[in-house]
Parts: structure tokens; sequence; C-alpha cells
């Protein structure tokens, strides 16, 4: 490894055949710079997609009411039903399983024309009717004032919070709205606080941010919702799966609403811990297409200098037999060949290495650039395209073993050349 004169021979070996060295390092260069570029690829789609859902409870569901598809009891199939306040009493009684449980109700969306008022200003929002609890589904931030709590839903105040483009609509950059009043739907409001939300990527039932939020309480009596569950959202206790406790709370639902239990589209769900497990094994199915593609081309490169050390061997018959004649054994010559072709790979390697990461680093500056500027912070799916270093000691132990493997055959092969037909050799 440190004979001066063997990485003389390897150098003017590379200068007498600029044009064929470069060709046969651009396969392994290649190789690594796009397994690097899609491997950091990945990675910024994976951290995207979980910056987005990195405070939402994970092991929490939600569950609606749907038209029934199956006759049962005298009843017609297509028959619409409702959540009330009774189930979700009888949830918490029934179902030990569930940590929390948020019942919600939907009332007017930006469809509805301008339904929030303030002076003379006006718009069109959602207005939602929430429990406290929800916020351990969806945490939020408040930069003003605070979340509804549980003596707003006890007193059945009229409060309110606001999404910060109703805030930016509503009231001047800067002013304080607590305090201030909000006219929903023909009747006042006080506001309470305004919320930013940690999963901005995540909207059930509505833009949060463009969302008035009102005491569950509150509103199913000002509004004349009666005891009416649009839907609601739960937790379940740690150990247990989400659908697990679905499965628990199907039952229940079907018995008090005369529901058939093989009507399998009567109560709609949505199970996050299963969409995440989905996830999971999406990104882990892409991240074994990357392997599997980078290797391939890597040992498609490594073929490329196999052959083009064949030739090298063919071109040196002569010297290898005069090496054999003097005196050098065979542990001298695969070495020297052996060397060569792992210094070819892992210079071209390592250069792909370095170009793949000055790629990701250039994109990452124009992601962080775009939502710096407000070009969808919210909306982005790709963030922080990085590799590590299990990744680039990987490639580095890669680059090596495909330099043995492709210097190994015309090594062998050199090895064989007797020196009275080398000398020979024209």
């Amino acid at each position: 490894m440190f004979d001066k004169d063997r990485w003389q021979e390897i150098f003017n070996a590379i200068k007498k055949n600029k044009l064929r060295s470069v060709l046969t390092a651009f396969g392994v260069f290649w190789a690594i710079f796009m397994l690097i570029v899609m491997t950091g690829s990945g990675n910024g789609l994976k951290n995207g997609v979980y910056e987005g859902v990195k405070d939402f409870a994970t092991n929490s569901g939600f569950i609606w009411a749907e038209n029934t598809t199956v006759a049962y009891e005298g009843f017609k199939r297509g028959r619409h039903w409702q959540i009330n306040n009774d189930d979700i009493e009888a949830i918490k009684e029934q179902v030990p399983e569930v940590e929390v449980i948020s019942p919600r109700l939907n009332g007017w969306d930006l469809r509805s024309g301008e339904n929030i008022v303030r002076g003379k200003r006006s718009g069109a929002f959602n207005v939602m009717g929430d429990y406290p609890s929800y916020r351990l589904i969806d945490p939020c931030s408040m930069p003003y004032g605070r979340y509804i709590n549980d003596e707003d839903i006890k007193l059945k105040r009229k409060v309110c919070i606001i999404g910060e483009k109703v805030y930016e609509v509503m009231f001047d950059e800067g002013e304080d709205p607590v305090g201030q009043y909000l006219r929903v739907n023909g009747v006042y409001f006080m506001v309470v606080g305004v919320f930013k939300s940690n999963n901005p990527k995540i909207n059930i039932g509505s833009n949060k941010k463009e969302t008035v939020y009102l005491p569950f309480t509150a509103m199913q009596q000002t509004f004349n919702y009666g005891d009416q569950v649009h839907y609601f959202g739960l937790i379940a206790k740690k150990g247990v799966k989400v659908q697990t406790v679905i499965d628990k709370i199907s039952p229940i639902l079907q018995s008090n609403h005369k529901l058939s239990p093989d009507d399998k589209e009567a109560i709609g769900q949505f199970d996050l811990e299963n969409q995440i497990k989905t996830m999971n094994f999406i990104f882990l199915g892409i991240d074994i297409l990357i392997w599997v593609v980078g290797i391939g081309t890597l040992f498609a490169g490594a073929v490329g200098i196999s052959n083009i050390m064949l030739v090298i061997v063919k071109e040196r018959t002569k010297e290898i037999g005069i090496q054999r004649a003097i005196g050098a054994k065979p542990s001298i010559i695969v070495s020297q060949l052996l060397t060569e072709s792992v210094f070819l790979t892992t210079i071209a390697g390592f250069i792909g290495l370095a170009f793949g990461t000055v790629v990701l680093y250039l994109v990452d500056m124009a992601v962080d650039a775009s939502r710096a500027a407000g070009n969808g912070e919210d909306e982005t799916f790709f963030l922080n395209p990085e590799v590590g270093l299990p990744l680039a000691m990987s490639a580095l132990i890669m680059l090596i073993l495909v330099g043995l493997v492709a210097g190994l055959i015309p090594a062998m092969k050199a090895v064989k050349i007797k020196p009275i037909e080398a000398l020979r050799h024209e």
C-alpha cells in the first residue's frame, strides 16, 4: 500500500489512458451519486411527512355515522342515523381501553357565505364545536390567550378560539384579540384565544387555520343541535391498539341505534395508528428499492472496471512476465492490480458521494428558502434531505469491496500467466 514505485506505476497507467480511466470510473461515480441522491430524497420525503404529524397522537382514531347499507329490524337500508351524547357516555363507561374521547360538531364551512363578522370586517370560515380534550389528540400552541377549558363546557359559555387565518382577517397585525367579540352566525362569542396547530398538514373536519372553535355544549345549545355528535376522536390507552378499541365501540353504537352487526359501512372510522404503520411499510419499501437500484448500478460499474482491468492485464502481459521472471511473487502481482482497482473505485465513489451531498445541500437550501418566503410552509412534504454517517460508512465499505471484486478476476488471470509465454507476447 505504501510502495512508492507501485503508486507511480498506477498513476502512469491512468495518465496513459485518461479517457479509458474516466469512463471506467464513471460507472462507480454514477452508482454512488444516484444512491446518495435517492436515499437523501427518500429521507427528505420521510422527514416531510413525519414532520406534519410529529405531535399528533399516533394512537388515535375517529368514528362517525354513515348511512346504513343493510336493512335491519324493520329499518330500510340507506337510513341516516346520528351519534349522540348518550353514546359518548356509554363508551366512557363500557370501554375502559379509551384514554381520551372528544366529541365534535361540524357547523358551517367556507361555502356558507360570510358567517363571521366583527364591526365592518367579515369573512366565510368554518365553525366547529369542541371539547378541551381534543387538544390531547391534536396539540397546538396559543399565540394569544387560552384554549377552551372545562368551565367553558360546563357553563356553556359563549366564547371561542380562532385559527391564524381568522385572526389575520378579523384583527390588525399585532392586535390582541382576547376579550373582543365576533358575531358567529348572528350570535356574539368572546374570543379567548388564537391557536397555531403543531400539525398543520393534518386537518380533520376543516382547515384549522380558517376555523372558529366554540365550546361543544354551547354550540349544541345555541344553534339547536340537541344532543347530536357529528363525530368523535379518541386515544387508546398505552399498549392497546386503536382498532381493538374501535371494534369494542362498534357493538355499542349498533345496539343503541339498531344497526345490523353485518353492516360494515354504517360506522365510518379512521385509524391513524394503522395509517402510520402503512406509511412505515411504504418508506421501508422505498428504502429497499433505493438500495437495490443503487447496489445494482454499483455492481454494473464494477463489471465495467473488471473488464477494463482485463484489458490492462492483456496490455501488461509482457511486463507481468518480466516481473515473474525476475522473481516477483504472485501476491505482488495480485496486490498491484487490486490496489489499482480499489484506487479507481474509491476515488470515483468519493467524488460521487461529494457530488450527491452537494446536490442534496442545494435542494435543502431551496426548500428552506421557499418556506422562509411563505410559499407553502405547511404544504411541503419534503424536508431536510440528508444522508447520515452510517450510510457514508456503508458506501465506503461497499466501494472497497467492489474494487476488490472488480480487480480479483483480472488479478487471478494475471498470476496464471507463465513467464516464458508472457515474454513472447506481442
